[in-house]
């Protein structure tokens, strides 16, 4: 199926000072830096800011929400702008990283704690969070993929397959 082959890594050809690559048996391994993590922390803030001041309409563009989830080890909330994709009522973000090898924080604390804030435009709402099995997540992949093209490339770059997380409402 598209969505279980995609997990096959390639090689990258050039590899930024924001990231270190590792080659292991022919596949690429991607690791973010601590200075590009503090730069990714650092414009989510800003741009959850500017998605709070203007109801929703910054430059990320329109299929963009606030997921606020609760920390698993700190139990503070942290708020992350995400592209989405919206279907049969329900709501499905990527757990990218950009390609990195590790998921991102924000997808180890929905594992965690599955009850999560989201805000679309000026909209707030309680969301169940469920990370899709790989047979599931390919029925929503061809739709996200069209959203952000680049969901492919980052697959292609880790050696993980990148989770896609359903976003239910609370008593919905």
């Amino acid at each position: 199926s598209p969505y279980s082959s995609r997990c096959i890594a390639q090689p990258r050809r050039r590899v930024t000072d924001w990231a270190t690559a590792r080659f292991t048996s022919g596949r690429a391994q991607m690791k973010i830096g601590s200075l590009a993590k503090m730069g990714v922390h650092f414009a989510s803030t800003a741009h959850a800011s500017a998605y709070r001041l203007f109801g929703g309409r910054v430059a990320m563009g329109e299929r963009t929400l606030l997921l606020t989830t609760k920390g698993r080890k700190t139990g503070k909330e942290n708020t992350k702008p995400l592209f989405y994709v919206e279907d049969g009522g329900r709501l499905y973000i990527v757990a990218s990283y950009g390609g990195n090898d590790a998921p991102p924080a924000w997808y180890l604390n929905l594992t965690a704690n599955p009850e999560v804030t989201v805000e679309v435009g000026s909209s707030k709402r309680r969301y169940l969070a469920r990370s899709m099995p790989p047979a599931e997540a390919e029925k929503i992949w061809p739709k996200l993929l069209k959203m952000y093209p680049a969901y492919a490339d980052y697959q292609k770059q880790t050696t993980r397959v990148i989770p896609v997380v359903e976003l239910s409402a609370k008593g919905a």
